[in-house]
């Protein structure tokens, strides 16, 4: 129990923090913090990896590094045209775009579009029903969907960079793990 009193008492001393900050819409507050740190990690991961490693997949049936970077763009326009009722620009990036310099600002310029989006959501609209995929949602649950989406895809360029022996930005936080050397670069026992 000791171990674990400072972090307690850590969590109840910033609990009045943030609830100042999200008693009004404590759901959207929560949910533009994940946004947030999604778009932080995504776009530190899309810097991170070099230009020549943006065309590397592990095996060929899966998308390349700088595939996936362009369809995490195309995602934050379709998530967030669909919460705000907006049309979808459908700009394709995933298919369009190949450069590292010409990915990482189209994710830029996806996310800015997304700020926007997430920024003025309240508890209140985020009520709202939209079609999503067919089906009726909240708007919340499209943007949470789309936080979700992120996470799943980070997992796919951290497990990329990792075989190219690159700490993906969530470990370096955390100063945790040395960079590791590829695993075809690793010397034969």
């Amino acid at each position: 129990m000791r171990k674990f009193l400072p972090a307690i008492l850590l969590c109840l001393l910033a609990l009045p923090a943030f609830s100042q900050q999200s008693s009004d819409n404590p759901f959207s507050a929560i949910n533009k913090a994940g946004y947030r740190r999604t778009k932080g990690i995504l776009l530190r991961s899309a810097e991170k990896m070099p230009e020549e490693n943006y065309n590397f997949k592990p095996v060929d049936t899966v998308r390349s590094y700088g595939q996936i970077i362009g369809h995490l763009a195309d995602a934050q326009y379709l998530f967030c045209s669909l919460a705000s009722g907006e049309k979808n620009p459908g700009l394709n990036i995933e298919k369009t775009k190949t450069s590292k310099a010409d990915l990482v600002a189209a994710l830029k310029e996806a996310f800015a579009y997304c700020d926007k989006v997430y920024e003025s959501m309240t508890d209140a609209a985020s009520l709202q029903m939209v079609k999503f995929f067919g089906n009726d949602a909240p708007e919340y649950a499209v943007l949470q969907i789309n936080v979700g989406h992120n996470m799943e895809h980070y997992g796919n360029l951290v497990t990329y960079m990792r075989m190219k022996g690159i700490v993906p930005p969530t470990s370096e936080q955390q100063g945790a793990m040395p960079a590791q050397k590829p695993a075809d670069s690793q010397p034969k026992k």
